[in-house]
């Protein structure tokens, strides 16, 4: 088991920047996938961010180039920096981590970006 806790959502302007931090309540030392997925109202949950296995980090299409995720390995937790945020960008942002023994969210955190 491992808890995920999210944290560094706000209200920001279009344009602006904000980097949310998911910390895991243990060391992970090998997984398939830490990463990030967000949910507006009314759509469904979608994948943001991701670094899989090995190292390589995927990007949604929409936020590629303006979004950048890392892991601090000592520190068990997960970064999504984003920059030049868009009213688009709003949405409840979950972290994910797919471990072999199985797959674990945080709470969320909410991110609200006014135009």
């Amino acid at each position: 088991q491992v808890q995920l806790v999210e944290s560094g959502g706000g209200l920001v302007q279009a344009g602006e920047s904000l980097r949310l931090s998911c910390a895991a309540s243990r060391m992970i030392f090998s997984f398939n996938s830490m990463g990030w997925y967000r949910q507006a109202p009314g759509k469904q949950r979608d994948l943001v961010a991701a670094i899989i296995s090995g190292g390589r980090a995927n990007y949604a299409d929409s936020v590629q180039g303006r979004f950048t995720i890392s892991r601090d390995f000592a520190k068990s937790t997960v970064y999504l920096q984003m920059n030049s945020l868009k009213p688009e960008d709003t949405a409840v942002y979950y972290c994910n981590v797919d471990l072999n023994v199985g797959v674990f969210w945080g709470q969320g955190t909410q991110v609200t970006v006014s135009s």
